[in-house]
């Protein structure tokens, strides 16, 4: 399946583009993965992304652990990209939707700002991002795209010197319509 674009947004000199298709066809700077706070990449995106990547991902992916210890909700761990079309993937651990009551908001946001921020301190130019924590985290799809569209917003108005596009991935059908009527600018 080739990946198509569905909408794009231009925000002052920046590009948001929305994307139908498979995260690991992406051909950007990095790719960020939806990973949980040990990056044991086995099931959702993170999977995928894993095997597509190849052994490396998640060999790197221990290493840093062990070294660092677990990712915390809403941080970033860095690796590379293995046989994907990236030069890095930027892990971020999103919150488990606990009906809302937990931070949720906070630390999605925080989950996609800090991924941009890592883009940009590694002089990224692109940047594509699945649908973190909508997944197998259980937030509500159209709740997480709001705060999506907030974050990369507040991101591009601090001006970012670097990264000037930001790809969100879409894989099915049934949230396509839902994404870009949450997100529209």
């Amino acid at each position: 399946m080739k990946n198509e674009i569905l909408k794009s947004y231009d925000v002052d000199n920046y590009k948001i583009l929305l994307i139908k298709g498979d995260i690991t066809e992406e051909k950007v700077d990095a790719i960020v993965n939806a990973a949980n706070s040990t990056l044991s990449h086995g099931g959702g995106v993170a999977g995928v992304i894993s095997r597509k990547a190849g052994p490396n991902l998640q060999k790197e992916s221990n290493e840093y652990v062990q070294k660092y210890g677990k990712v915390k909700t809403g941080e970033v761990a860095v690796t590379s990209a293995g046989d994907l079309n990236a030069k890095y993937v930027i892990h971020t651990v999103g919150p488990i939707w606990y009906g809302g009551n937990k931070d949720e908001r906070d630390y999605l946001y925080l989950a996609v700002y800090n991924s941009l921020k890592k883009a940009e301190e590694l002089e990224l130019t692109s940047v594509s991002l699945p649908c973190i924590s909508a997944g197998i985290f259980g937030y509500p799809f159209e709740k997480a795209v709001k705060v999506y569209k907030d974050a990369v917003i507040d991101f591009f108005k601090k001006n970012p010197k670097h990264l000037s596009e930001v790809r969100f991935v879409i894989y099915d059908n049934k949230n396509v319509d839902k994404f870009i009527e949450n997100f529209d600018i």
